[in-house]
């Protein structure tokens, strides 16, 4: 990650942190990631290799998961951040628009 959009990115997540009331910080690394530090975690925010579908990477104890936009890149900061963050997911099935009778 590099040039505006990093530094976009990088002050979105300043901000959500302020909004979510956790006592942190964001900082970028030498080769670009993005790090957020706060409630004893940090968190690293990479852009995927170009061969994945996903768009970023983010890390998490050592764990890394996919993200497709910065929407999933934030609902995951904000469950490792805040472990009383009540997640909503979302189900797409096929189904009947009206349930038969």
């Amino acid at each position: 990650m590099s040039g505006a959009p990093n530094d976009l990115a990088r002050e979105l997540l300043t901000q959500r942190l302020v909004a979510w009331r956790v006592a942190g910080g964001v900082t970028r690394t030498d080769d670009g990631a993005l790090v957020i530090s706060g409630n004893s975690k940090d968190i690293s925010i990479d852009r995927a290799p170009p061969h994945l579908m996903f768009r970023w990477m983010v890390t998490v104890d050592g764990r890394k998961r996919g993200a497709i936009s910065l929407v999933s890149v934030l609902r995951q900061v904000r469950e490792a951040l805040d472990p009383g963050y009540a997640a909503n997911r979302v189900r797409i099935a096929v189904a009947p628009l009206v349930p038969s009778q």
